[in-house]
């Protein structure tokens, strides 16, 4: 299933994600873990499309609504939407728990937020933390995002990435028993440095194997997410310094979509497909260049799902 299809079957209409910007890092930039980040991690943690973080919790959530409003509407008119309040750069469960919640919470209390999403690492998730969303789950969707990126543990180390993949393990089987409720999504990326086909594609089995014991719920909780990129090189990031030193090679257009297509038969009929390509922000990028053109990679997109 398409993330367009089941939001809409879970709120009726068509519902889009605003970033918003919880003012978090992670702990292998604070030095709790390591420094520096992820290796392909931009300045602004992944969240370079997020609202103004000196703005509070509202204000950002009305600054996102009115750039999707100008974008979408601009050109059809009104129609009734919703909206996912999507805490998305850097490790957005890691900090004050209170804190944290009552930005969660605020995002929620605004008109046409819909629900909530927060994207973080598998072991930036404290007892705390998730005892919270589980309550607010109770009332809310809630969709938690899980940084896995690839379950090869050597490529877990080469990105500096400072977590195992037992710690994600541990953290699917966590959220689980805290709340059923809560929709756990998994983020992947193709091209990682040394990684072969074989290695991309066990990692989508690691995502599906750790998922699919959600069967055993009934209706829409019984769904996991992944969402899938190719592997981008944006301007100062370490990776940036080993792709001009000929350490690393991006996948081209072709080799990227035929590992889409070898994808897609693995994935079961319980899995919601949130994301097959990214939109790297085109100020900041180096390679490859053909993520560039929107229109075409959607095209082809939409032709490898129908096929």
């Amino acid at each position: 299933m398409l993330v367009s299809e089941f939001y809409k079957e879970l709120f009726g209409c068509k519902t889009y994600k605003i970033s918003l910007d919880a003012g978090c890092t992670c702990p292998n930039r604070d030095g709790t873990k390591g420094f520096g980040g992820c290796i392909f991690c931009s300045q602004s943690g992944s969240g370079d499309f997020a609202a103004s973080k000196n703005k509070s919790i509202s204000e950002q959530v009305e600054e996102a609504k009115k750039l999707v409003e100008k974008k979408i509407f601009g050109r059809s008119g009104n129609r009734v939407v919703k909206y996912i309040a999507y805490f998305q750069n850097f490790s957005s469960t890691y900090g004050d728990c209170q804190s944290l919640i009552r930005k969660y919470r605020e995002a929620l209390e605004c008109t046409d937020i819909a629900g909530l999403a927060v994207a973080t690492r598998p072991d930036c998730i404290s007892d705390e933390i998730l005892s919270e969303l589980a309550l607010i789950s109770q009332k809310y969707f809630v969709q938690l995002e899980l940084g896995l990126q690839s379950s090869n543990e050597v490529t877990g180390k080469l990105i500096n990435r400072c977590y195992t993949d037992e710690d994600y393990c541990n953290a699917v089987k966590k959220i689980k028993k805290a709340s059923p409720a809560i929709h756990i999504v998994t983020h992947l990326i193709f091209g990682l440095p040394g990684e072969t086909e074989d290695d991309m594609l066990e990692s989508v089995r690691f995502v599906a194997g750790n998922n699919n014991y959600n069967m055993t719920y009934s209706g829409w909780n019984r769904f996991y997410g992944i969402k899938i990129t190719s592997l981008y090189v944006l301007k100062g990031t370490v990776l940036s310094g080993m792709y001009e030193r000929g350490k690393v090679k991006t996948l081209s257009e072709d080799e990227y979509f035929n590992l889409l297509e070898k994808t897609l038969h693995l994935l079961d009929e319980n899995c919601v497909i949130h994301r097959l390509t990214g939109d790297p922000p085109k100020n900041i990028l180096i390679a490859p260049e053909w993520p560039k053109n929107k229109k075409r990679i959607l095209s082809k997109i939409n032709y490898i799902l129908k096929k």
